[in-house]
């Protein structure tokens, strides 16, 4: 029933996407810097509290738990199709995936010898092919061994490899519905690009689809029409050609989103000490 009463309180705009008339909720406080939400499947949210160093686990209705202690600077996450968990650990500077038993598996730690910078935030297309930042902030800058920020992609065989080293450090990441466009936000540069994808999950095409965001660019996610969410001062949303459509105003300033809830119809914004959720009549993009 508490679930049940969150989505309703959340689903105002149920008959299309609304950007006159919605509500935004704060679902979870008391936390230090929350980032990388991603919504299971199974029917609940992970998100990661990054100082703390923890992951947490929010199914609406309920009080959030541990997710995971001692999660080594766990920022960006993310699920596959079969349900197993993406995670950037900041601190071991490596990419790993764990499955519904806790087995714990590396994916990415090295690229040609040299330990990545800090991987930062991850998507997961719908067969397999994953994607990830590699940027480096405050102290990260001052311990990398490589010489570049990257952005990677990690094939079906577990082959790294290197889509792009842009001069600005890349932050969020995401995926049009059909998983041929792959949307990088840069901070630095106030900017996100795209990347067209083919089915071997190789890019190519690289060009700034939406320039001049106002304040570094961190999360992404995108609905089922293609438009995306982009996280900065405000969450802004843009259409599919990079159009700005609306301006959600939040409390604090928003690190990342991802759409969940048992339709996939809310989404959620991790935002310094808090997680908000708002519904748009929109269903996000389903990745799996």
């Amino acid at each position: 029933m508490r679930r049940w009463l969150l989505v309703a309180a959340l689903s105002a705009p149920a008959w299309g996407q609304n950007f006159s008339d919605y509500r935004v909720l704060r679902v979870a406080a008391g936390y230090t810097f929350t980032e990388g939400p991603a919504w299971s499947r199974e029917g609940y949210l992970v998100f990661s509290d990054v100082p703390n160093d923890k992951i947490w686990r929010f199914t609406p209705g309920e009080k959030p738990v541990v997710f995971r202690e001692a999660s080594s600077g766990a920022n960006g996450n993310a699920f596959d199709a079969k349900g197993r968990l993406y995670t950037c650990e900041s601190r071991t500077r490596r990419v790993i995936r764990t499955d519904a038993k806790g087995t714990v598996e590396v994916l990415a730690e090295r690229w040609e010898g040299k330990r990545l910078n800090a991987p930062n935030d991850i998507v997961v297309r719908k067969d397999g092919h994953v994607y990830f930042t590699d940027p480096a902030f405050g102290g990260q800058a001052r311990t990398r061994e490589l010489d570049f920020y990257g952005v990677y992609h990690i094939g079906l065989k577990g082959e790294l490899d290197l889509v792009a080293k842009p001069e600005g450090r890349p932050n969020g990441i995401g995926l049009s519905p059909d998983g041929r466009i792959l949307y990088v936000a840069n901070s630095d540069e106030r900017n996100v690009r795209a990347y067209d994808l083919d089915r071997q999950g190789r890019a190519s095409n690289e060009r700034v689809l939406i320039a001049g965001i106002d304040g570094p660019p961190d999360g992404i996610a995108v609905d089922e029409k293609g438009n995306l969410y982009v996280a900065a001062n405000h969450l802004f949303v843009y259409s599919p050609q990079g159009k700005l459509l609306h301006t959600i105003e939040l409390a604090e300033r928003p690190s990342n989103c991802a759409f969940g809830d048992l339709d996939l119809g809310t989404l959620f914004i991790t935002a310094r000490t808090s997680v908000y959720a708002v519904r748009l009549g929109v269903k996000g993009a389903l990745q799996y």
